[in-house]
């Protein structure tokens, strides 16, 4: 018998285990594609993990940003309404109901303007774990593609 496995000794060799007595068996072959399929889950939950952990840190940014003009629009409206719908009134010489309409439109500024902060940051991120899936996708189909 000659052969690659009996080149260079003249006698057959043994196939390569890996530790366990059943390496070369299907149920070893099974059984390590059982683990490899584990661990690749395993590795999949963690980057699952830390990619929802940094989106909701962005999330809480934007939150707080959002928050802190809601309460600083309505905070600084309240306070500021009755001082400048009567400054209007008394200095720039207004009916009460011009001064009205120019404190509202100045606060509707206000609150667009941090509305469309608050929305930008938003939108700068995704909140779903876009890479896990992507990375997922990727190693389901190179598992189940026929290898050559």
């Amino acid at each position: 018998m000659t052969g690659p496995d009996t080149a260079l000794t003249g006698r057959p060799t043994e196939p390569a285990t890996t530790g366990s007595p059943a390496a070369g068996t299907v149920t070893g072959l099974v059984g390590g594609i059982i683990n490899d399929a584990q661990t690749l889950a395993r590795q999949q939950l963690e980057m699952f993990k830390a990619e929802v952990r940094e989106d909701m840190a962005r999330t809480r940014q934007a939150l707080i940003f959002g928050g802190l003009g809601v309460a600083f629009l309505t905070v600084g409206g309240l306070a500021l309404v009755f001082g400048l719908v009567y400054l209007l009134r008394d200095y720039a010489h207004l009916s009460e109901h011009a001064a009205w309409l120019i404190f509202a439109a100045i606060c509707l500024a206000v609150g667009v303007v941090l509305g469309f902060v608050a929305r930008n940051l938003f939108e700068s991120f995704n909140p779903l774990p876009d890479k896990t899936f992507n990375a997922l996708q990727e190693n389901l189909t190179w598992k189940t593609q026929p290898q050559a």
